[in-house]
């Protein structure tokens, strides 16, 4: 019989979700939706449906995958459980956390855009963008230092607070769009190939990864064989429709010159047609506290995976270490932030990360097809998005070789980091154990 305590700590369906969106909708909107404009142009919305159908079909593998082998670890014991602890699973799961790193780097990085517009100072160097966002990793750092439960609740608040400010962009927008001179440029005469409309999706697949930490609280999710299939599906195909709508009312409410000038900041400006500068300022001030929580969870996340991957003996024992009573994980994290931040520019970040997800999805796909007897799946659709996943982050590599070769090296870089790292350790644990 279960007790009131015992059930208080469940997880219910609502929350479930919630979890999925607010790990989607977190700083990435905000961050890569100018970048997907300049990439796509009027078939941006068809690159977020892209994006978020290949989302979608991976959601898959994490409902069996998360139903079968519930655990905190999430993505990091699926891949195990798949593969073994080795070089390889280890590999994949030391990405998984510089993902998190280059994540975090990027909403930093939105952060340090969005916050000069809210004081009224257009002509921000480079300098200030860099300062804001070194300064809100400290801030978050500080935060998580000092109280995982005030996480918790900043994270709880700013997801009501995004999803309103964000439903209401798009209640207006929607309405304003009508007569508006640039709805034009949605048509199919101002779209990129379909080739570019593949890769543009690709770039922006970062605004998609979050879902998977539902299969991080798939032990807490009460009626699980209902609920959790309920809050995959749920909550990634909430969110497909509305990054659509707000890439369609950002397209068709403003010049492509006007986008490309205000890149970083678009979706503030997108508001502007609407309400005004009251509607850049409420943008602005969403996009603030959505980067903002979006970094601290990120931290915490990172964290807790970096714990991970050390308790499974894919990194040194001294990871599962404390220091100022958190995992040292967290302090290491944060620095490598810092270092991200302040090195790489917007679209390499995004690359970096867009392919570091793709990459690990398309693992945890091929788990869910190597396992599907296991878990009670289908062959089909796991194989499907692990192809999908291959061939897009593949499609997003050639695309940026020809343009950014930089990108490619830096995201090929890290993933190549990864392995050696991995490989490095391994070949020292079995000398040290002979």
């Amino acid at each position: 019989m279960k007790t009131k305590e015992n059930i208080s700590d469940k997880i219910g369906l609502k929350e479930a979700i919630s979890i999925g969106i607010g790990g989607m909708v977190g700083g990435g909107i905000f961050a890569v939706l100018g970048l997907a404009v300049a990439l796509a142009k009027g078939g941006t919305p068809m690159s977020f449906l892209i994006a978020g159908i290949i989302a979608l079909i991976t959601s898959y593998s994490y409902v069996k995958l998360s139903l079968r082998y519930p655990d905190r670890g999430g993505t990091v014991k699926f891949i195990n459980q798949g593969f073994g602890v080795g070089v390889f699973s280890g590999g994949i799961n030391n990405l998984l956390w510089i993902s998190y790193i280059i994540m975090l780097a990027l909403y930093a990085s939105a952060f340090g855009s969005y916050t000069p517009n809210l004081f009224q100072l257009t002509n921000n160097s480079t300098l200030d963008a860099h300062l804001y966002a070194s300064g809100i990793i400290v801030l978050a750092t500080a935060i998580n230092y000092y109280s995982i439960a005030v996480v918790g609740k900043i994270e709880s608040y700013a997801v009501i607070i995004k999803l309103v400010i964000l439903l209401s962009f798009v209640g207006f927008g929607v309405y304003g769009l009508f007569g508006n001179p640039h709805l034009e440029q949605l048509s199919s005469k101002h779209w990129e190939s379909p080739f570019k409309l593949l890769t543009a999706g690709m770039v922006i697949f970062v605004a998609y990864e979050g879902f998977e930490l539902i299969a991080n609280a798939a032990p807490d999710i009460v009626n699980p064989k209902k609920n959790i299939p309920k809050a995959y599906y749920g909550s990634v195909i909430f969110v497909i429709f509305l990054y659509v709508i707000i890439a369609a009312i950002t397209v068709g409410s403003l010049d492509f010159s006007v986008i490309a000038t205000a890149e970083d900041y678009v979706l503030a400006e997108a508001a502007k047609p609407m309400l005004g500068k009251l509607g850049f300022t409420i943008i602005t001030i969403a996009a603030l506290i959505s980067t903002f929580s979006a970094i601290n969870a990120s931290l915490y996340g990172g964290s807790k995976v970096n714990y991970e991957i050390a308790e499974d003996d894919e990194l040194p024992k001294e990871f599962t270490r404390k220091l100022w009573n958190q995992p040292i994980g967290l302090f290491i994290t944060a620095i490598a932030t810092l270092v991200l931040v302040n090195t790489l520019e917007l679209e390499s970040i995004s690359t970096a990360g867009s392919v570091g997800f793709l990459l690990i999805f398309a693992v945890v796909n091929f788990t869910g097809f190597k396992l599907s007897k296991d878990i009670n799946g289908k062959k089909s659709i796991p194989l499907l998005g692990a192809i999908f996943c291959f061939l897009a982050m593949i499609a997003l590599l050639v695309q940026h070789f020809t343009t950014s070769r930089g990108d490619v090296y830096i995201a090929l870089g890290i993933i190549v980091f990864c392995f050696v790292l991995e490989f490095i350790y391994k070949k020292t644990e079995v000398k040290s154990s002979l």
